[in-house]
């Protein structure tokens, strides 16, 4: 195989749901870039790609999609992408990044893309309508593209300009609502307000687009818990996502909110303050159909999660099993949930090998360094995860 030496722009992040999506980068960075509690794109200036940079992207990751299938061929997998043809380019030289990306999305087959960087919708609107379609044009098997978009990005789009762009094959959006309430909204500098969260989302579906709306539990910390908790589930019942997806916060010292929270003007809540507060955030979710998500490492409680209304009583069960655990179980919970051994409140219950274990851990870490060093511990354990 005559490999080709091409490779296609990406950018450094993405939804976990969209881990083995396709990649391709339309803008970078970010154009707001100044949320107190964000550590993506600092120090990076945002900038538009132009039109013909993103369809020569898209062309060259056609190319090697076809390379591939070629590859497949020359292998007697009849052009499909399986362990054979990972296996060899895994092993192999002259091999890019871009083919090894390429191969993994092939092989998975999610007929999936999702489109880089943080404000995509920012782009003009016939300018995003000629990327899309040529994407569309270039790879009919892709079934689902989805993007990041601000809010008041997407409020200061028509109606008509939305229905264009979903037209042309953009499916879903995934918006950072992270707090409804006005007060933490300011105070975060997110450049927005609920009522604007609320428009963008409606319209986003009124023009026929899935809406993924992500909250941070914890943003609140303990003097707007839960102003923060309630304010955001009323947002929410008024837009009505397709999804919501929890986000807990993590403060690392290259974010703007580090120093509030060394000088006290920020207190970071407890994993049992932030358990308590996803409860009231859940109670109070109503009269909608949204989809709840907790699939990501830094939440304490992943399996929080299900399909409104009907999920709603399992989801609050979740977090009273959690809240009824003795003291000295819980403290054995979060540090097996921040390393990754437990996925569950059912995973911790019948692991009694994994639950000595732990036991043990913790002794002897409050042998050495007392009850602090435990939590430190585990606060080192989940920021791994940033």
């Amino acid at each position: 195989m005559n490999v080709r030496a091409s490779s296609f722009e990406q950018g450094p992040i993405r939804p976990p749901n969209e881990a083995r999506s396709l990649l391709l980068r339309l803008t970078r960075n970010c154009p707001w870039n100044q949320c107190l509690f964000c550590p993506v794109y600092k120090s990076r200036k945002f900038s538009l790609r132009t039109v013909d940079e993103i369809k020569q992207d898209i062309q060259t990751a056609r190319n090697i999609a076809d390379d591939l299938q070629e590859l497949s061929h020359k292998l007697g997998r009849n052009g499909a992408v399986d362990d054979a043809v990972i296996s060899h380019i895994s092993g192999g030289s002259g091999f890019s990044q871009c083919y090894r990306g390429m191969a993994v999305w092939m092989y998975y087959g999610t007929s999936a893309c999702f489109l880089q960087d943080a404000d995509n919708l920012i782009m003009k609107t016939d300018d995003l309508v000629a990327v899309l379609s040529f994407l569309r044009e270039k790879f009919p098997e892709i079934s689902r593209v989805t993007t990041y978009s601000r809010s008041k990005t997407v409020s200061r789009k028509s109606l008509e300009s939305l229905k264009q762009i979903r037209k042309a094959g953009l499916n879903r959006v995934h918006i950072g609502l992270e707090t409804g309430y006005d007060p933490l909204l300011r105070f975060m500098k997110k450049g927005v307000s609920a009522a604007v969260h609320i428009e963008a989302g409606r319209k986003l579906i009124e023009a026929g687009m899935e809406v993924s709306e992500y909250v941070m539990p914890g943003l609140g910390g303990q003097a707007m818990w839960r102003e923060h908790a309630i304010e955001t589930a009323r947002v929410l019942n008024r837009i009505n996502p397709h999804f919501i997806r929890l986000r807990s916060l993590r403060v690392p010292d290259r974010v703007s909110l580090h120093e509030k929270v060394k000088n006290g003007s920020f207190a970071m809540q407890t994993d049992d303050a932030l358990a308590e507060e996803i409860r009231v955030f859940i109670a109070a979710l109503d009269g909608i159909t949204s989809r709840v998500s907790s699939d990501h490492i830094m939440n304490l409680l992943e399996d929080v999660s299900g399909k409104l209304p009907e999920d709603k009583p399992a989801m609050l069960k979740v977090i009273q099993s959690y809240q009824e655990l003795s003291e000295k179980d819980r403290i054995i919970f979060r540090l097996g949930r921040r390393s990754g051994v437990y996925r569950s409140i059912e995973d911790f219950r019948r692991d009694s090998e994994t639950h000595q274990k732990i036991s043990r851990l913790i002794q002897e870490i409050e042998a050495s360094e007392g009850v602090p060093g435990v939590e430190r511990y585990i606060s080192e354990m989940v920021d791994r995860y940033i």
